[in-house]
């Protein structure tokens, strides 16, 4: 066993720890609290295995699941930054790149350079895994608000041009998860949860 590396890894666990602080506008589906960035990555890499069928082109599954387990480990420095927030997204990219290469930095340097590329595939969305691991990145948060009656939206007043907007890339990665999802905002609309 090499100690260095031990402390290393340990001290990187240790630091994505810190996630679980971090608190995104959606809502938990039972309306107790806003999610945190730990428990949504959690929950989208489980959608993997049960949604992977769905996907248009065949996916590693273990690389799409660690792929959204890290993709949100930058929001440790770069904080959550809120889809519908366009003022935001102006510094983002570089807020959550000095994040990571401080972050992925803690590990010794063949998992601090496997997971750092997994986080900058999921960025560029040009492969299949990164291209579904974004479309569940969307639909899980559509689940959520569709499910607590749009409760965030309603708080945000976001309009459902937006939310189609922010579901698009789904069908690149899956006609059908796309399809359900544009039903699930245009129901949305009818019930009122959405302007």
């Amino acid at each position: 066993m090499d100690p260095d590396r031990l402390a290393q890894q340990i001290r990187f666990i240790v630091e994505i720890d810190k996630l679980k602080s971090v608190y995104r506008r959606t809502i938990l589906i039972d309306k107790s609290r806003n999610e945190n960035s730990a428990e949504h990555s959690w929950h989208i890499a489980l959608m993997v295995p049960l949604l992977a069928e769905h996907a248009s082109a065949k996916i590693d599954m273990l690389k799409t699941m660690k792929m959204l387990l890290v993709h949100d480990l930058v929001e440790i420095d770069a904080g959550d930054t809120y889809c519908y927030d366009a003022t935001a997204h102006g510094d983002k990219a570089d807020r959550e790149e000095k994040a990571a290469k401080r972050i992925f930095a803690l590990l010794p340097p063949d998992q601090r350079d496997e997971l750092h590329a997994l986080w900058e595939e999921f960025e560029s969305q040009k492969t299949h895994e990164a291209q579904f691991a974004n479309a569940l990145d969307r639909l899980q948060p559509l689940l959520n608000n569709f499910y607590t009656e749009g409760e965030s939206w309603k708080k945000h007043e976001v309009e459902v041009g937006q939310v189609l907007a922010r579901i698009r890339p789904l069908m690149d990665a899956s006609g059908s998860l796309a399809r359900f999802a544009e039903q699930l905002v245009h129901s949305a609309r009818e019930k009122g949860y959405l302007r």
